[in-house]
């Protein structure tokens, strides 16, 4: 990669906005961008991290989709724990655990999905680049030193 000067510049100039703006008091979270730049954003901006927690999903429509496709699984599980009582046996016992895990799965992918939903059209709102995947190492943003 070319050092690029100007981008530093750049980059150096929204660090110390964002430092300011934390210092303040503001709820920030500092990123880069889809195109490499530093950007801070505001905490109502930022859905989810694609990368943090393993998801390696990358959009809202993406997560609904895994929110679909637990609640289709927890729906089978229920069927499955609810199924011997048809045939007047004692229920399934062994299917309350995966209806469990994957009904709270399910929430859980709703619950990134709405958030990345909102915080897409908050940015578009407000012109706001839309952020890449990761975090940025605050240690090596010191004012003036080089970073990749």
């Amino acid at each position: 990669m070319v050092y690029d000067r100007e981008r530093e510049r750049r980059n150096d100039t929204v660090y110390a906005e964002h430092k300011r703006a934390v210092a303040a008091g503001e709820k920030r979270v500092l990123r880069k961008t889809s195109t490499g730049e530093l950007h801070s954003y505001p905490g109502d901006e930022i859905g989810f991290t694609p990368g943090r927690g393993h998801a390696q999903v990358r959009t809202w429509w993406g997560m609904g989709i895994l929110a679909v496709f637990a609640g289709l699984l927890t729906a089978f599980s229920v069927v499955l724990f609810l199924g011997p009582l048809g045939r007047g046996e004692s229920p399934f016992w062994g299917g309350l655990f995966l209806t469990a895990l994957s009904g709270a799965f399910t929430y859980y992918a709703y619950a990134l999905s709405r958030d990345e939903y909102r915080a897409t059209q908050l940015r578009k709102r407000r012109g706001s680049p839309k952020p890449g995947a990761g975090n940025v190492d605050i240690d090596l943003l010191e004012l003036g030193q080089k970073t990749d």
